[in-house]
């Protein structure tokens, strides 16, 4: 028997360039990807024209001390570098403290609004999603219908409705509560509730926190908590987007599959036990988009604050985005406009990248790029 050697094994022959390897890469061909090209230009266009020109725009002006008057691009501008933004956040003055109190407004608004419409949303959801509810298109349409009006007009409607002699202060009559002069009350919920509980004086705060401040707003009020007036345009935004978000939901529940639910009551889990473990973790994506676009809307929030109350009572109401278009179009202030606009622009990407890192999924392993930047 005779021994021969064995062949060493050969090794796969690389590509001849790389253009090749990329194109393999890719699975298009050089006329495909070039018509690709050609069917997304206008709207590459578009979008660099009406939305990546004006920004960049905007950002030249927030860095300048523009008035309004001529071209912001004009060799007499004055260039003002970065004293806008430190106006807002290092220096005193008025401006910082509308700015402060805009971010303390708006914040105490995210806080509630959001989880209370995307609560609201899921339990609509769930309640329209039922087999055996009749008139499902009715209530479908009923709940979404508020979030294709005009948001100007149920601004009006609520202007109305939270009046002094208006529905809501009659319904509160009927139980013996004497309603408030909803946008006229500046006081926090937080310390009408500490206060009704004898826990503080609202005519007398604590020393502690009146005279110690933050980015030049005293303690007090930083932990007043929304205003009265606040809280009307709270019940507005929440009634009118909850319909939109419903949707959403109800689009997500519709694609979990009936076997689940029938697998899970065999199992023995109560109705609970199947929406706790089985739905809600399938409607995770569907969540993370809701949050996050509840989040955009809410530090956006502008139309309701400039038609029921233009900032007041006492700027209890004012948000950064009607502060930058106030600071801008009435204050003739174009440079501070756009600094409050891009820092509401840094705060919305932030909060946003948040939300998704808290919402990641941690079974999921980890990359292998982190897992190379780990063994460096």
């Amino acid at each position: 028997m005779v021994l021969t050697p064995e062949a060493p094994p050969r090794r796969p022959v690389p590509d001849a360039t790389p253009t090749r390897r990329r194109r393999r890469r890719s699975g298009l061909q050089r006329p495909e990807r070039i018509a690709g090209w050609l069917f997304v230009a206008p709207v590459v266009v578009l979008l660099t024209v009406f939305l990546l020109v004006p920004i960049l725009m905007a950002l030249w002006v927030s860095f300048t001390s523009w008035n309004g008057q001529g071209s912001p691009f004009r060799s007499g501008v004055p260039v003002s570098g970065a004293e806008n933004y430190v106006r807002l956040f290092a220096e005193d003055g008025l401006t910082r403290q509308d700015f402060m109190m805009s971010i303390r407004n708006n914040l105490y608004y995210v806080l509630v609004v959001v989880p209370t419409q995307t609560v609201l949303a899921l339990a609509l959801a769930l309640a329209v999603n039922q087999r055996l509810l009749k008139a499902k298109s009715f209530f479908r349409t009923a709940f979404y219908f508020p979030s294709i009006t005009s948001s100007v007009a149920i601004s009006v409607v609520f202007l109305f409705l939270f009046a002094n002699s208006g529905a809501i202060n009659g319904i509160l009559a009927w139980f013996g509560i004497d309603g408030p002069n909803w946008f006229s009350d500046p006081r926090g919920v937080l310390h009408l509730i500490l206060n009704a509980v004898g826990l503080v004086d609202i005519n007398n705060p604590p020393a502690a926190l009146a005279d110690n401040e933050l980015f030049g707003l005293p303690w007090w009020q930083w932990l007043s908590g929304p205003s009265v007036a606040m809280c009307s345009i709270i019940c507005l935004v929440v009634w009118t987007t909850s319909g939109t978000f419903m949707l959403m939901f109800l689009a997500a529940l519709q694609n979990i599959p009936v076997q689940l639910e029938e697998a899970s009551l065999l199992d023995g889990a109560s109705r609970w036990q199947y929406l706790r473990r089985v739905v809600l973790p399938m409607l995770k994506p569907t969540m993370f988009l809701v949050i996050t676009l509840g989040l955009i809307g809410t530090w956006q929030v502008f139309d309701q604050v400039y038609v029921m109350s233009k900032g007041n009572p006492a700027k209890t109401t004012l948000t950064p985005a009607y502060l930058s278009f106030r600071t801008a179009f009435l204050d003739l202030e174009f440079g501070i406009g756009a600094a409050i606009a891009f820092v509401l622009f840094s705060i919305i990407i932030v909060m946003t990248l948040f939300q998704r890192w808290v919402m990641r999924d941690r079974d999921v392993p980890r990359s292998r790029w982190f897992r190379r930047a780990r063994s460096v």
